[in-house]
């Protein structure tokens, strides 16, 4: 039996890597067009999981059926962890990866090479409608280079270098950045317990 769940994201970036990384699981994944949209969403906890769990809730409760939430940011220890939880909209309200990722180049602009480091984090949660809610974290250690480079990902990847690679996360082909990402992991690591519920509803 194929269940359906809906990604409770309008940006196209997640939602492709959302689908390429969980392709193998017997899913049929619905997005905002497919089921009609939900209501206006507003991020008011201060932890991924907090604001991933309020996405997923509403979309679920909107839409009838489970839904995947993902809520996931960059933190930068130069600038205390920054933007952390705020990173989509950290430039203001409306903000574009281009707007965020300015800041981020004059911020760091004077900070010292060995001061760079910086991680990506992810939490992830399915919410079903019977209550039941089932989810997962990952993160990716790093640092933020001089200048960016790179026309692959989106959001802070032109900027972001994993450790141990001498490419920015914006340079990585889309196996080799799921394989290490914040996204990749928290993702796989959900993938378990998707299974598991499947298996159950079987």
């Amino acid at each position: 039996m194929t269940i359906e769940i809906v990604i409770s994201s309008t940006n196209q970036g997640k939602i492709a890597e959302i689908i390429e990384i969980m392709s193998d699981l017997d899913v049929r994944w619905l997005t905002g067009p497919d089921v009609g949209g939900w209501p206006e969403i507003e991020e008011t906890e201060d932890s991924y999981l907090g604001n991933a769990l309020i996405k997923a809730r509403v979309v679920s409760l909107a839409t009838g059926k489970p839904a995947l939430a993902d809520d996931s940011g960059i933190e930068v220890d130069a600038l205390e962890g920054d933007p952390g939880v705020r990173s989509a909209r950290w430039a203001g309200p409306g903000a574009t990866d281009q707007d965020n990722n300015e800041k981020l180049r004059h911020l760091m602009a004077a900070v010292h090479p060995d001061r760079r480091e910086a991680r990506y984090r992810c939490a992830v949660v399915v919410a079903f409608p019977d209550g039941h809610e089932i989810s997962a974290v990952g993160n990716c250690e790093g640092r933020i280079g001089d200048e960016p480079k790179g026309s692959g990902g989106f959001g802070y990847d032109p900027w972001f270098y994993p450790a141990g690679e001498t490419r920015s996360m914006a340079e990585l082909s889309a196996n080799e950045k799921h394989a290490i990402s914040h996204r990749g992991m928290a993702l796989r690591g959900l993938r378990a317990k998707i299974s598991e519920r499947l298996r159950i509803e079987r």
